[in-house]
């Protein structure tokens, strides 16, 4: 992987393919590994950049609080860095809250927005209050438990689960604290999708056991030109879960 400096951390990024350029953001605790299997069925359509958010990965953090606009002005100083002014951004989970936080600050920079398994809604103070009380386990006990309650809640493919799992334990619990912190504090997006000018894919399963497919549905019923792909009996990872749907849906923002 490449690595450069941006906004005093170490931020590493991989590149294939050749097109217009699109950006797939991983969610909660992952790293871009989780779009492996549909690399290959997009990188003679797009110019495809691929970060480990902060934190993930083999990027590094910060150990002082930060928020969903740092993880998207780290996206920014990325594009700045490989000289693009504008591009596609797909977000799986918590990456559909980066890529909702660069919608917002970086509207003109953007050719297209992607929400897998993702929502616009804030969170509850109840779902809040849950995320720090995380955090504060993970700084005291590691990530074991983190990752034993998030495996099955991916898929309920037992194969695509040890896939999840070591995903998952191979992160650092600093990016699970900056991460946990991030999210609860994120902003409802909700308001934001009046504005939005480009085009809009929604990809989300219907057996989703982290984010409901209602959150899908509620944003395209906000945003009715939006492209809503429901994906029969899969979970969270949907692209891994059915790679040529996800593929497919995604070639809608070439």
């Amino acid at each position: 992987m490449e690595k450069i400096k941006v906004n005093d951390i170490e931020l590493a990024y991989t590149r294939r393919g050749r097109g217009s350029p699109l950006v797939l953001l991983h969610g909660y605790p992952l790293d871009h590994h989780l779009w492996d299997d549909v690399v290959p069925l997009l990188e003679d359509t797009f110019d495809l950049i691929l970060p480990d958010l902060r934190g993930f990965g083999e990027s590094t953090t910060v150990h002082t609080p930060y928020t969903m606009d740092d993880y998207a002005s780290d996206i920014a100083a990325l594009l700045d860095h490989l000289g693009i002014q504008k591009a596609g951004i797909v977000g799986h989970s918590m990456g559909g809250y980066v890529a909702l936080a660069f919608a917002r600050l970086y509207p003109k920079r953007l050719s297209g927005l992607g929400l897998v398994s993702s929502q616009v809604l804030a969170d509850p103070s109840d779902r809040k209050e849950a995320r720090y009380k995380s955090a504060a386990d993970v700084s005291e006990k590691g990530i074991d438990g983190v990752v034993a309650t998030m495996t099955p809640k991916f898929t309920s493919d037992e194969r695509l689960q040890a896939f999840a799992r070591e995903t998952m334990e191979r992160q650092q619990p600093a990016a699970y604290i900056g991460a946990l912190r991030a999210m609860a504090e994120r902003m409802d997006s909700t308001s934001l999708l009046s504005s939005f000018t480009f085009r809009v894919v929604i990809i989300h399963g219907n057996a989703d056991a982290l984010i409901p497919a209602d959150r899908a549905r509620e944003v395209k019923a906000a945003l009715p030109q939006a492209h809503l792909v429901e994906i029969g009996g899969a979970g969270h990872i949907p692209m891994i879960e059915a790679k040529e749907k996800t593929a497919e849906a995604l070639k809608q923002l070439a």
